[in-house]
């Protein structure tokens, strides 16, 4: 089965440095997040990729060795079809050392070594004006700690784990094989510790040995001024705990903003429709416009056409993590009168007589007062 180009899937050249890979996830990440596409299988799929892509070459340990082997578990790529995995010949290197008397060394990470915490993600619905100024949120999440009544060791306090009698603490136990080619030595998981080198006899009663329980915690959340949706916050550290010392993993805070029932945003910018008379288009007027700062006062001119759109510099959103704000577009709208009284009628044909135009002159090509009125 071939494998997946961890490079490629992020878009990148092998050898990028780190901060071309940070860079990279997150964009992908903001892209293809579930919560942006929901519904679409694709690029749910694609999201993984992205993340199994970042884990790997954001771990100097797991980088190094897939930019060495182009794999991160040997499970038989670029070694001729092996199967190289746990109950095969297990360790590379003790087969290796076999035929050559070592010197191969291989970097696949112990069962028992040091292992990162997995990330966390949690989907944070945000009011317009709270995505526009700011705010900070508390959630509520739920992760893997070390158990606190054994430190994470499993074992009951006041005891500890004993390195395992079988493996000798390695893990993994040797099995040598005489045959009419040599000896060949193959690598196994320990049967006894399950790969991690220590045996607890006295579990902790709380953890019931495993050294995690699951916790629920509070996590203060600054947001910045400017979000949209399908920004993603990372907050390093606050997701599920290591294992064997390994650090913790990150926390994704995917935001979600509700529709507003007066202003549209795109990007930056904020647009917004203001109604005014037909008396007032053709007179001009002074009108009061709501911003998300307040109201201000705009004066529209005389003659201004139905759809003419206005701009209030700098009335728009924050540019988030940067300086400046987006614009605020005004589009105008005309409101044509309905049901109008005798009187507003006569108002308008004595200016229609003083425009010197006729009712009812040309049926095919009706004036705006033919259409006010009705055809009378």
């Amino acid at each position: 089965m071939a494998k997946k180009d961890y490079y490629e899937v992020l878009g990148l050249e092998k050898g990028a440095s780190d901060e071309e890979i940070k860079k990279a996830f997150r964009k992908l990440a903001i892209k293809y997040h579930p919560d942006k596409n929901q519904g679409n299988k694709e690029a749910e799929e694609r999201f993984k990729e992205i993340n199994e892509a970042y884990q790997v070459l954001s771990d100097p340990e797991k980088k190094a060795q897939y930019d060495r082997f182009g794999t991160v578990d040997f499970d038989g790529a670029g070694f001729g079809g092996f199967d190289f995995s746990e109950g095969g010949f297990g360790d590379i290197g003790d087969i290796f050392e076999s035929f050559f008397g070592g010197g191969f060394s291989s970097n696949r990470k112990k069962r028992n070594g040091p292992e990162r915490g997995n990330d966390i993600e949690y989907s944070l619905t945000l009011t317009f004006e709270e995505a526009v100024f700011g705010v900070e949120k508390e959630i509520k999440i739920y992760r893997n700690e070390s158990c606190e009544t054994c430190n994470g060791t499993g074992a009951k306090p006041g005891t500890s784990a004993k390195t395992c009698d079988r493996c000798g603490g390695t893990g993994q136990v040797k099995t040598q094989r005489n045959t009419p080619l040599g000896s060949f030595v193959t690598m196994s998981t320990c049967d006894k510790c399950g790969g991690k080198g220590k045996v607890i006899y006295d579990p902790c009663n709380t953890c019931h040995g495993s050294g995690i329980q699951k916790k629920e915690r509070k996590i203060k959340v600054n947001i910045p001024a400017g979000v949209d949706n399908g920004n993603v916050i990372p907050i390093r550290g606050q997701g599920e705990h290591g294992v064997n010392g390994g650090p913790p993993g990150d926390l994704y805070v995917g935001i979600k903003v509700t529709p507003h029932n007066m202003f549209k945003r795109k990007g930056f910018d904020i647009y917004i429709d203001q109604h005014i008379s037909m008396a007032s288009a053709a007179l001009g007027v002074e009108v009061t416009v709501p911003t998300i700062d307040g109201d201000v006062k705009y004066s529209i001119p005389e003659g201004t056409q139905s759809n003419t759109m206005f701009r209030l510099k700098g009335k728009g959103v924050p540019r988030v993590n940067s300086y400046g704000r987006g614009d605020q577009y005004v589009n105008v709208i005309v409101d044509i009168p309905k049901d109008l009284n005798e009187k507003q009628k006569e108002a308008l044909r004595m200016f229609m007589e003083a425009s010197g135009e006729k009712m009812g002159e040309n049926k095919k090509n009706a004036s705006f007062m033919d259409k006010i009125f009705g055809g009378k």
